[in-house]
């Protein structure tokens, strides 16, 4: 006789997974590929999951590191994260075919940046150093005009050019509790700094990890779908842990689940990041399926309608 499963309780987080920014830069990739044919070069990991992009290699896309490896005569795609300025500049300059599959989201920053430097000030950006969307958003603005902090510690070491003269900007992808306590250093120490009238971060993000707020105190144990360099999973598994949640992990796909230190437990929550697609949650849930007696429950806490256009180039033929 088939032993029996122990029952567990899984809260299904919603939103989670894909956002519209990673949905159009995926869809970029493959009208790019339907409208010009394989290959289709594109600079950096179009969005930061490896199931999408050995998905999207499959399929003929060639992921480089930088511009300088894509022949000139095949059409380049830059990442949801951005790019600084120079790249489409050099791209121009080679008389390349490039698609720019920034989220607007980001483009909105980049702008923002762009229009305080037009009037005279200097920026503070609060990112993670390193990381491609900081690198796009501070390559817009020339050296020494955007400072990066990363924690409220790092803004008593900030030297500025005018104290009177600042504005900041953040990375879309960070913690919202995290990120008030680097803007509240930032105001006490630069009274009239002017920021973003709300900040940055994406509605996705935003929506993400409020889900994970409303699930974690009544979950023993969290897993958090999403790629060891996406920003904004790794930030739900922080927010899920300091929402009350003793155990919160991320995992790429079912495979790195860790059952052991699963053990005893019955309620979990599960989310995915906004790079994760939905045939990875899918997945993860099928495989406690078979070792458990599974209840989902969904926690929904917004409803998303958010869509972003595809660049004119590709609407039209070839």
């Amino acid at each position: 006789m088939p032993e029996s499963r122990p029952p567990l309780t899984m809260l299904l987080a919603a939103p989670r997974g894909f956002c519209a920014g990673v949905d159009r830069a995926i869809k970029i990739v493959e009208m790019a590929l339907e409208k010009w044919g394989a290959p289709v070069y594109v600079r950096h990991e179009i969005v930061h999951n490896r199931y999408v992009v050995d998905g999207l290699r499959d399929k003929g896309a060639v992921f480089v590191e930088e511009l300088d490896e894509c022949p000139p005569d095949r059409p380049v795609i830059f990442s949801a994260h951005g790019v600084p300025k120079a790249v489409p500049a050099k791209a121009a300059e080679r008389e390349m075919v490039y698609v720019d599959a920034t989220c607007p989201l980001v483009s909105k920053v980049h702008i923002e940046a762009a229009r305080h430097h037009e009037n005279g000030l200097q920026m503070v950006m609060i990112g993670h150093a390193g990381h491609p969307e900081t690198l796009g958003t501070m390559g817009q603005l020339p050296d020494g005009e955007v400072l990066l902090v990363e924690t409220p510690e790092d803004v008593a070491g900030l030297e500025v050019r005018d104290p009177e003269k600042l504005a900041f900007i953040t990375q879309t992808t960070l913690s919202i509790d995290d990120t008030v306590h680097i803007v509240d250093a930032l105001r006490q120490r630069f009274p009239s700094i002017i920021g973003p009238h709300k900040e940055d971060i994406c509605y996705a993000t935003t929506n993400r990890q409020e889900a994970v707020k409303a699930m974690a105190p009544r979950a023993d144990a969290m897993l958090v779908i999403g790629a060891p360099n996406s920003s904004n999973s790794k930030r739900l598994v922080e927010v899920g842990a300091n929402a009350g949640c003793r155990y919160s992990q991320l995992v790429q796909r079912a495979a790195d689940i860790d059952w052991r230190a699963l053990e005893g437990i019955r309620t979990i929550g599960l989310t995915a990041g906004a790079s994760a697609p939905e045939v990875l949650v899918n997945e993860v849930i099928d495989a406690f399926r078979e070792r458990y007696d599974v209840t989902v429950e969904t926690i929904e806490t917004a409803t998303e309608d958010v869509e972003f256009k595809v660049p004119r180039v590709l609407r039209e033929p070839a």
